[in-house]
């Protein structure tokens, strides 16, 4: 009788979790065990995502990201649909509130177009339909992007994966990993993990665990922590879904934008700031090591000569409630600094090259026996399904 298959995954997330399932799905039997450093999945990134289905229309046509955004997006409707998951295809508009802001906006309609995504160009008035407190002289209304609870979707897919007779340890943070001839050993806070395989899932601390597995990053880990607010209960009818801003195509992030939530009220943001922590999510946590390393980090130096003045903004606006209130006056002019309560904030782990390049897509990086996930930017969570399914491909090609 063959001996039975087992893999190690470090890391919780959304990601983690969603190519643990996909392994138990595509090779039952094999014995799958997901190691969370947290007390509880989904403590970090995917804890803190604004929920959003996105649809794939930022993405190149034929990267990763537009693949997999796709294929995520069906995949994930029809998850919380079986799963009784709280989703909503609520629809969203990207407005451009200037002339200069047309030439963006037509890109990202081909973009779209090219990626099969559900969207039409409209006018003021259709715009006014939708959204009758924004400003826009036009805008792009894609149809089919939604919200969904992204939390709940993690917990039950720790369920599938315990039900397929697969483990999640939470409070098992991995301390080293050693090759044996015929597998790795995972040395964690709850002690050593055997198995074939290792999927390295870790998020913000993703290149430190690719580290620690003896291979080389291929780029830095640097937390970039996204502060929003929530607009008080009389001023969330100024929103009704989703409303995004052109974005600038020189950085990785959306701009401020409003976001309905699937469990009600309004988020607005974020403001994209340096973390002092990988894990910092207020100014006042302070990571010296973290830290130390960003800042001595060529990449990031590189990148700071080129973007310094749009570092110094995002900066100014996190500390000036009035700036913000500015920013998001843009997309709906009735909107008061007093409509602004704190919201929590998350922490985007961005891959940064030596060089200074923001890494913009999925990337992975493979050595015997493992797989490491070295980049998940947005949309991972609704790409979840899709990119889990990719890295057991990549993976099963070690089988």
């Amino acid at each position: 009788m063959a001996r039975q298959r087992s893999a190690v995954v470090i890391g919780g997330g959304i990601v983690g979790l969603a190519s643990a399932y996909q392994l138990t799905q595509r090779y039952p039997g094999t014995r799958v065990t997901v190691l969370e450093k947290e007390a509880a999945v989904a403590h970090h990134q995917t804890g803190h995502n604004s929920g959003v289905i996105h649809s794939g229309i930022y993405y190149k046509p034929g990267s990763l990201k537009a693949r997999n955004c796709r294929d995520g997006k069906r995949a994930m409707e029809v998850f919380c649909e079986r799963e009784s998951i709280p989703y909503e295809l609520c629809g969203k508009v990207i407005v451009a509130t200037a002339e200069k802001e047309l030439a963006g906006l037509a890109k990202l309609y081909e973009k779209g177009q090219a990626n099969g995504v559900v969207c039409e160009m409209i006018g003021p008035e259709r715009l006014r339909e939708l959204e009758p407190h924004v400003n826009g002289i036009k805008a792009i209304h894609v149809k089919e992007a939604g919200i969904a609870a992204y939390v709940q979707v993690c917990k039950r897919l720790a369920e599938l994966v315990v039900r397929e007779g697969g483990s999640v340890i939470t409070s098992a943070r991995a301390t080293a990993i050693r090759h044996q001839p015929n597998s790795i050993v995972v040395e964690s806070t709850a002690g050593p993990h055997e198995a074939d395989y290792l999927i390295n899932c870790a998020g913000l601390q993703s290149d430190r665990v690719t580290a620690l597995s003896g291979a080389r990053p291929p780029a830095k880990i640097v937390p970039f922590r996204g502060e929003y607010f929530e607009l008080a209960p009389d001023a969330a009818r100024l929103c009704r879904n989703l409303i995004y801003p052109v974005p600038d195509p020189n950085f990785p992030f959306l701009g401020v934008h409003y976001t309905r939530m699937i469990a009600g009220g309004v988020e607005c943001g974020p403001n994209a700031v340096l973390a002092l922590a990988r894990e910092g999510y207020t100014w006042s946590k302070i990571n010296l090591v973290d830290l130390a390393e960003v800042l001595t980090y060529p990449g990031f130096l590189r990148m700071m000569a080129k973007h310094w003045a749009m570092a110094s903004y995002e900066v100014w606006r996190s500390l000036n409630k009035s700036a913000f209130t500015r920013a998001l006056q843009r997309l709906i002019p009735e909107i008061k600094e007093a409509d602004l309560h704190p919201a929590p904030a998350g922490i985007r782990a961005q891959a940064l090259t030596n060089e200074g390049t923001l890494v913009d897509d999925f990337l992975l990086q493979e050595s015997p026996r493992i797989v490491n996930v070295c980049n998940a930017p947005s949309p991972a969570a609704t790409a979840s399904l899709a990119i889990g399914n990719h890295i057991v491909d990549t993976l099963a090609r070690q089988f």
